[in-house]
């Protein structure tokens, strides 16, 4: 079994709309979709003191996340405020991390043996996490990273992709030829294989050698909210089981099939995912 951990950022996403908050977060949700899914996940971040704050633990409590090397400090918890038109969702205000923010994670001994624990570390740009990417790289462990959209960062991204082996990106509105460059930018920059989501223009994956694209699976939407973070999800589940642990080598007519397989996989939790609000549902009232 998979043993996955989420590091960095968790929030409640406010829908004002709908007088409901649903659980998220980059780090978060991509942990959550991996226990959905079978794997041993659990999640290491900052909570608040707040109802946001104990609505997350509640909810990771209820699908069996390990979160007890995560910290707790006075103050808010993370949160975004968002109405939803036309389907996509539309942010509205954040309080940029909350308490993560303001008392960023610094990793101990403790946590560093427990993280050298799992197969896969993910974390993000929202997660505070930057400065620590070298320890975490240094356990051996498969580290991969959500850019968003901060790769537009050039000086940042600079500093992270070395550390890094598995970046995403999002590349919503660029025409293919500017996702091809900014692909392969960022392998050449050190991170061993690159990915971005297009939106409703399906995903794109650089590994060095080959470019490989999926097309975004037909769904009615209902909220976009989460889709980027189940397709990294649904992609590392399927690349490592299929493609890092098997040891294909890269080129070959089985690592071609097993990258195809892959990306069918991760766009097809993307779908599911935009067939429901919230990220990964789980909604309580408005706080």
């Amino acid at each position: 079994m998979l043993r996955v951990i989420g590091v960095g950022d968790n929030v409640c996403d406010k829908y004002r709309h709908l007088g409901l908050m649903f659980p998220g977060g980059q780090a978060l949700n991509v942990t959550v979709y991996c226990r959905m899914k079978g794997c041993d996940a659990a999640y290491l971040g900052v909570f608040g003191t707040d109802a946001v704050a104990e609505h997350v633990m509640r909810t990771l409590t209820r699908l069996q996340v390990d979160f007890s090397h995560s910290r707790q400090v006075e103050g808010e918890n993370g949160y975004a405020v968002i109405d939803l038109v036309d389907g996509d969702r539309v942010f509205v205000t954040s309080n940029r991390g909350g308490v993560l923010r303001e008392h960023p994670i610094q990793l101990n001994e403790g946590d560093l043996e427990y993280l050298a624990g799992f197969d896969l570390i993910h974390t993000s740009n929202n997660s505070y996490i930057d400065s620590q990417l070298p320890v975490m790289a240094s356990l051996g462990r498969f580290v991969s990273y959500d850019f968003s959209g901060a790769w537009r960062d050039r000086e940042r991204t600079q500093g992270i992709c070395r550390w890094v082996d598995c970046g995403f990106l999002s590349c919503s509105g660029l025409i293919q030829e500017e996702v091809q460059e900014q692909l392969s930018e960022i392998v050449r920059l050190g991170c061993g294989i690159a990915v971005a989501t297009m939106g409703s223009d399906g995903a794109m994956v650089w590994d060095g050698e080959s470019f490989y694209q999926a097309r975004a699976k037909p769904v009615e939407v209902i909220d976009t909210l989460g889709a980027g973070d189940s397709f990294a999800a649904g992609f590392l589940m399927a690349y490592l089981t299929e493609i890092v642990q098997k040891k294909l080598l890269k080129g070959s007519g089985a690592y071609r099939e097993k990258m195809e397989q892959v990306l069918a996989a991760a766009s097809e939790l993307s779908a599911k995912t935009c067939g429901r609000p919230g990220a990964f549902g789980f909604e309580t009232q408005l706080a």
